[in-house]
């Protein structure tokens, strides 16, 4: 499993990031606190606190995940 903080601090940034995630068939996950989020969902992480930097959980190695973190490299601070 690969975790990174990531910021989605505005709604175009949290479509942008859910229309990434959905196109890949891995589980994923973002964690805020005491709340697991479904990555994908975009209703999901508009209810959580997104005013800082969230972790980010996807559930493969760190081989596979590569892809995924480049295209979501503009999110991750």
């Amino acid at each position: 499993m690969i975790t990174e903080k990531v910021l989605l601090n505005t709604i175009e940034a949290v479509k942008e990031f859910v229309d990434i995630v959905s196109r890949y068939d891995v589980d994923m996950e973002l964690v805020s606190g005491r709340y697991v989020i479904d990555a994908k969902s975009i209703m999901g992480i508009f209810s959580i606190d997104l005013s800082s930097p969230i972790a980010l959980c996807i559930h493969e190695n760190r081989e596979e995940a590569e892809e995924i973190l480049g295209r979501l490299k503009k999110f991750i601070v």
